[in-house]
């Protein structure tokens, strides 16, 4: 296995120690959960440069790239609802999108055709990792301030977090309207695998 997909296998294997420090409540969780998500958010800038730059381009990673990105942004987006940050229909939305793309990716690949990620797809991604971690930065802000470090009245203090929890939630539907876009285009792309013909 080349050093590319071991990269995405990395992305993937990441996951569960994402998951686990958002919902394990410890202190600064949101911070170690960000630096997982970062480190992972790495590995897919590098595994694609890495391949590209050095014709390591693989089926296997055409194909489980783009997968490994779903499994670790819905991952993070499902205990993010759980934690009452995110609005459900944003992620039914999300979800929606995603099992069409891999349906119509499973469709090319039964006539032997890998389809990889466009453009569209990677600033769907990267839209979606910028909110991410945007609510990441909040959650860790809301904790200090939970914690005294950073002095605020109480009435102050629920402002501050009602405030934290838009800013989020916008963030992630601007996120999820590129999320929107990219899917459509995805599908007029490669309608001649969804022809009903």
């Amino acid at each position: 296995m080349n050093l590319p997909n071991k990269l995405t296998l990395l992305r993937i294997i990441l996951v569960p120690f994402t998951i686990a420090a958002i919902l394990i409540d410890f202190p600064f969780h949101y911070l170690t959960a960000a630096a997982l998500f970062g480190a992972a958010s790495l590995t897919d800038m590098f595994d694609g440069k890495i391949a590209r730059s050095r014709n390591l381009v693989t089926n296997f990673g055409k194909f489980c790239d783009p997968l490994a990105d779903k499994i670790l942004v819905l991952s993070v987006l499902l205990c993010f609802l759980q934690c009452g940050l995110c609005d459900c229909v944003l992620i039914i939305v999300v979800l929606f999108r995603e099992f069409a793309v891999s349906s119509v990716r499973l469709l090319a690949a039964s006539e032997g055709k890998v389809v990889a990620a466009n453009i569209w797809g990677k600033v769907k991604t990267v839209t979606q990792i910028i909110a991410i971690i945007l609510i990441f930065v909040l959650q860790f802000t809301s904790e200090l301030i939970n914690m005294s470090f950073i002095p605020i009245d109480s009435a102050a203090t629920a402002l501050i977090h009602a405030v934290f929890f838009w800013v989020g939630e916008t963030a992630l539907w601007i996120s999820t309207v590129f999320c929107i876009i990219s899917g459509i285009i995805y599908m007029i792309d490669n309608r001649e695998f969804v022809s009903m013909e």
